[in-house]
């Protein structure tokens, strides 16, 4: 009887003893695997656009993934005429120096967006109407931001969206007051300030034919002047079906050709259906609060899930093809609910085109991409 005891006991404390190393087990926290900026850092920097919101760290999960994922930073708005340089003769850095402070703090790649646009002007600037007070503007704009991050900012996107779809000059308010011209003085203006810094050109399709050989010319006439261009920026905003990765790998290799590096500046791949695929789509007038255009406003089925993973898989292994060429991929924002896409062309959309779902989690996107690398 007392053997069975004994015998009843030494189990008991075996029992004990090994569900406390089960739960010790349990409550250690397992290393964290490597980050996309780990994964891809022998390729090219994986960045990410953040908002004001992230720049003042209020939220500790998104601080938290971009410094653990992300190798490099663009401003989604912050840096632009209107916020930066408001009113004729004053600016606002608080925001932008906190930007600086942020990606110097992860030791980050700096990227500065965008010097010049056409949209999201200050009021005033398109209230000028005199070429040569249009041009002591657009200096007085360029010498006081990018001297004042003069060796703190990596790479500018000089001029953002100078062109038309056909490969001809957009007709902005630049243009219509110093013709075309403007964008050599940008490119000149920047070097001069920052001499170390990479200057970018940045703009959307890019991989199609008739733009990118305007793209091709304008960069032309930028080297031949004597202007300093170091990159094309190919904004890369996406469908599930198009571009066809061909139009993308021939455009890669044409701007490679001119001896410039090529980056990935604004990515993400909308899930959903796009309004101007439509005949005779009127995006203001039709599809507000439309089921069709938006068709998955709780969550996104596993099906698209996986199309979205496997686009996402096509596009890297384009990438990793090219990384010779290609100097950095930034991603247009954080996780699927800082998206613009939510509500851009329609209002209160639900989309899910970046590799973190709402609640931070990576999302079949993410391991698509990431065991490219893995193998």
């Amino acid at each position: 009887m007392i053997y069975i005891v004994r015998l009843f006991i030494i189990v008991l404390i075996a029992m004990l003893m090994h569900g406390c190393s089960q739960g010790d087990r349990a409550s250690v926290s397992q290393p964290p695997s490597q980050g996309l900026k780990e994964i891809f850092q022998e390729d090219f920097l994986i960045g990410a656009a953040i908002s004001k919101m992230h720049i003042e760290e209020s939220d500790a999960e998104a601080a938290s993934v971009i410094e653990a994922e992300f190798s490099s930073l663009t401003p989604e708005n912050e840096m632009k005429w209107m916020y930066i340089h408001p009113g004729v003769d004053s600016f606002y850095f608080d925001v932008s120096d906190q930007y600086l402070a942020l990606a110097e703090k992860l030791d980050m790649h700096v990227v500065g967006h965008a010097l010049v646009w056409h949209s999201q002007l200050a009021e005033w600037v398109e209230e000028v109407k005199d070429s040569a007070e249009m041009a002591r503007h657009f200096e007085h704009h360029i010498n006081t931001i990018v001297s004042r991050y003069k060796g703190r900012i990596d790479s500018w996107d000089v001029v953002n969206e100078a062109l038309n779809e056909d490969g001809s000059l957009r007709e902005s308010h630049f243009y219509e007051l110093m013709g075309e011209n403007y964008l050599e003085h940008a490119f000149k203006l920047a070097a001069a300030a920052d001499p170390s810094a990479e200057l970018v050109y940045n703009d959307y399709n890019m991989w199609k034919p008739e733009k990118r050989a305007g793209a091709i010319r304008m960069v032309k006439r930028l080297q031949e002047s004597g202007a300093k261009i170091d990159a094309i920026g190919m904004q890369a905003h996406w469908s599930l079906v198009g571009p066809e990765i061909e139009d993308i790998e021939a455009s890669i290799l044409a701007y490679a050709a001119l001896g410039v590096k090529v980056m990935f500046t604004e990515l993400d791949v909308t899930a959903l259906p796009n309004p101007w695929d439509l005949e005779g789509a009127e995006v203001s007038q039709n599809f507000e609060g439309s089921p069709y255009m938006n068709p998955y406003p709780e969550s996104l089925p596993d099906s698209m899930q996986l199309k979205l993973a496997e686009r996402y898989e096509d596009i890297f292994r384009l990438f990793l093809k090219h990384s010779d060429k290609i100097s950095r991929v930034t991603f247009w924002g954080v996780n699927d609910g800082h998206s613009w896409l939510n509500n851009w062309p329609i209002k209160n959309r639900v989309n899910y085109p970046l590799l973190f779902d709402r609640a931070f989690q990576r999302k079949k996107a993410y391991d698509a991409v990431t065991k490219l690398k893995r193998k």
